[in-house]
């Protein structure tokens, strides 16, 4: 059935909602930790942090002056709906950075600025990506890039900022802040993750088994998670084959492997990790 006018209008509303939180968020990390200790993050906020020290202008004008060009681009390459979330996103942020400015920041401890200032930073990006947004036009700029020439878009956006940052250590700040920033990088990058993708890993598992109604049945009491059959075929034997496939958390793992290999030490297991699941109920908590 189709989403209702005021559903969808619900679900953008709450959507704006956790973009303004998600942009406030960052910008408390930026302006109580970061900026005030000239460490900065990469993309056009670390620009926005160089062009403002050089001009003594606040970085909020410079968040939305630099941030423009890829707005337009992203509108015309990715959609409406992401670019007005985008914008929208940049203009919380400009806001709050500009507020948040007047007060005096939380430590002036470099190494304490750039763990905690990283991890609230990171905190606010990431709500606002998995939200449908972004909050740094170079993302876009990397989406694009990546469809087109073998790099992907953490590889570009790496390559970006190392000039950034290089940039800012010749022009503006030293080396030294040069490197804790690419330390405010790294630790913002895997908040953002854990943000967007969740603290719990989660494992696809296939299973092929010559007993697999067994194993089905035994992992079903056990963990208390839906199964598919996948209709298979052996290429030696040329008999058909059950292939069970599962989808369970990393603390269910070593459960589901212990089950399995007491039933049939010979079966075959394949795990890879997935970022996220939606769908046919999937409860990510654990059965037990």
């Amino acid at each position: 059935m189709a989403m209702t006018k005021k559903k969808r209008v619900v679900k953008e509303v709450k959507q704006l909602i956790m973009i303004t939180i998600g942009a406030m968020i960052a910008a408390a990390g930026l302006e109580f930790f970061l900026v005030p200790n000239s460490i900065l993050d990469g993309g056009v906020i670390g620009l926005s942090i160089i062009a403002a020290e050089l001009t003594g202008m606040t970085m909020s004008i410079f968040l939305i002056i630099l941030n423009l060009p890829f707005l337009y681009i992203g509108y015309r390459k990715i959609g409406m709906k992401f670019t007005v979330h985008t914008l929208f996103g940049v203009i919380v942020l400009s806001a709050s950075t500009a507020y948040l400015h007047h007060f005096e920041p939380v430590t002036d401890d470099l190494f304490l600025a750039t763990v905690i200032g990283a991890v609230i930073l990171g905190t606010g990006v990431g709500l606002v990506i998995r939200t449908g947004g972004a909050l740094d036009g170079s993302e876009i700029i990397a989406i694009l890039v990546s469809k087109k020439r073998p790099v992907s878009v953490g590889q570009f956006i790496m390559i970006v900022n190392v000039f950034i940052f290089i940039l800012a250590a010749f022009l503006v700040f030293s080396w030294e802040t040069a490197m804790y920033s690419i330390i405010t990088y790294y630790i913002a990058y895997k908040m953002i993750d854990i943000v967007v993708e969740g603290m719990e890993e989660l494992k696809s598992v296939t299973i092929i088994s010559d007993v697999p109604e067994e194993i089905s049945a035994e992992l079903q009491k056990q963990l208390g998670r839906g199964m598919t059959y996948i209709q298979g075929q052996g290429v030696f034997t040329g008999e058909p084959k059950k292939i069970i496939y599962t989808i369970v958390t990393r603390i269910e793992l070593s459960t589901l492997r212990s089950i399995v290999e007491d039933i049939d030490p010979g079966a075959l297991v394949a795990i890879e990790n997935i970022a996220d699941v939606s769908g046919s109920n999937f409860d990510k908590g654990t059965a037990h």
